[in-house]
């Protein structure tokens, strides 16, 4: 191995989590210590994610070994990129490198045994840089105090920082007005519509809510964008008791935004963000039910979300996939209590609403979801921050004609082991989303759960 190029050591976690980053390093050679390929056998049995990723990875080496059999192992693999992978780089790439002999004995933990070969590695190739990538913090501090340079896999990182992440809203400036002189104004169905002429710093997205503050406060949406103009139409106000969606009125501006989004059937795929109590499920709950029990625009409302404990396992459940998925969904049934809440009637009358609900929402697990198709339904993915990307895109590509998709999260409560804020599967869809003119994306800032949560999300 000789040259200025990087030489990059991958753990096993880093091809768990991504079996494609092997392909990721540009014209950079990849170094597989031994210990990797023996951790890699022991994880490819199973139905999981991770076993499905191992196993793949195990087909990626064969495929390059195939390739490359006329040649000597010992002069590394190209690695040349297998059909059907998107990649960002160039034309050229790097070397895949295994480790020959093990000079470690087998009693050692697997981390020592891949840090020693790293550290050999780095003893030969005196005048190449060295870097161990791992998703375990420690072995990147065992990496470390022994002066290897040790990284984060970083590669499927929607965005660099979170707090770049697209928010679905902006505020206009006080003389907007002013600077669009020109602007054509009509009303078209009980809508109002504007047309202005966009100036350089206007980079607005696609149904992206902008909002003037103070006394000529107004609330507008674009509709469409181009090089030169924008379509933007004035937004329903949610917070008048005449365009309550369900009996629930918008209690701040984001929500305003939300139910605008939730509420239009030309937009097919909604992204709330919001830290807890600042109303997300409530508010996709109750354009869901005016949009199935009145308006029968979808046929029901499907609610899923990833099952992830916040403490210990509580063991198997008992009972039929939707009773199993009970304890999970006890944020569906709170909110219906809400919603459901017939003034007269009574108990009765309560009763009767929560059957007649009931009926029309099914909760559905994520492990059944390959292969399935959903017509005119509305699909409500809850605490979509645990979701890796991958997940995002197998629930995503669910959708059939009609159907409508809102992924709610707070990526403060993530608890999939190696998410991050920058790598959940929801930023992700934010991010790769927001161009689309079908979508939209609100954050919601206010709690509006009570004054003692939003104190306790401020202060502990």
């Amino acid at each position: 191995m000789t040259g200025s190029k990087r030489i990059y050591a991958l753990d096993t976690n880093v091809l768990l989590h991504d079996p494609t980053s092997l392909f990721r390093f540009e014209e950079h050679d990849v170094f597989i210590p031994m210990t990797v390929l023996e951790e890699l056998d022991e994880k490819k049995k199973g139905a999981s994610e991770v076993s499905r990723n191992g196993r793949q990875v195990s087909r990626f080496l064969n495929e390059l070994i195939e390739l490359g059999k006329q040649h000597d192992l010992g002069e590394g693999l190209e690695l040349s990129n297998p059909q059907g992978i998107k990649l960002k780089r160039g034309g050229s790439v790097g070397r895949l490198y295994f480790q020959h002999r093990t000079s470690s004995n087998g009693h050692t933990k697997a981390d020592n045994q891949i840090l020693s070969a790293v550290i050999e590695l780095r003893d030969q190739n005196p005048d190449r840089a060295v870097i161990l990538v791992t998703k375990d913090i420690n072995l990147r501090i065992k990496a470390s105090i022994n002066g290897i340079v040790a990284e984060d896999y970083e590669n499927d990182r929607a965005l660099d920082d979170f707090s770049l992440l697209y928010t679905g809203s902006a505020e206009l400036t006080e003389d907007f007005w002013d600077r669009h002189p020109e602007v054509q104004s009509w009303t078209e169905r009980g809508r109002t519509f504007y047309k202005v002429n966009r100036h350089e710093e206007e980079n607005w997205h696609p149904n992206e809510c902008l909002f003037l503050p103070g006394e000529n406060s107004v609330e507008l949406r674009v509709l469409h964008i181009d090089d030169t103009s924008a379509t933007l139409v004035l937004l329903d106000d949610h917070s008048h008791a005449n365009h309550h969606v369900w009996g629930i009125g918008a209690r701040n501006r984001e929500q305003n935004f939300a139910l605008n989004a939730l509420m239009d059937p030309d937009v097919d795929f909604v992204t709330l963000l919001g830290n807890a109590g600042t109303g997300k499920t409530l508010l996709a709950l109750a354009a869901g039910l005016a949009q199935v029990m009145d308006q029968q625009r979808y046929r029901e409302i499907i609610m899923t979300r990833a099952t992830v404990s916040v403490g210990e396992d509580i063991g198997f459940l008992p009972g039929t996939e939707e009773e199993k998925m009970t304890p999970w969904m006890g944020a569906l049934t709170d909110n219906l209590e809400v919603l459901a809440n017939p003034e007269d009637g009574g108990s009765w009358g309560r009763q009767a609403t929560n059957d007649l609900l009931a009926s029309r929402i099914k909760i559905r697990s994520l492990n059944f979801m390959r292969g399935r198709t959903f017509l005119s339904r509305y699909l409500i993915i809850d605490e979509a921050q645990n979701l890796t990307p991958k997940q995002m895109k197998t629930l995503i590509t669910r959708a059939g004609p009609g159907t409508k998709i809102v992924c709610l999260g707070n990526v403060e409560q993530i608890d999939t082991p190696y998410l991050t804020e920058t790598t959940s599967g929801l930023t992700y869809a934010v991010d790769r989303f927001k161009q689309w003119e079908h979508s939209a994306h609100i954050t919601l800032r206010r709690g509006e759960r009570s004054r003692l949560a939003d104190f306790a999300a401020e202060s502990l």
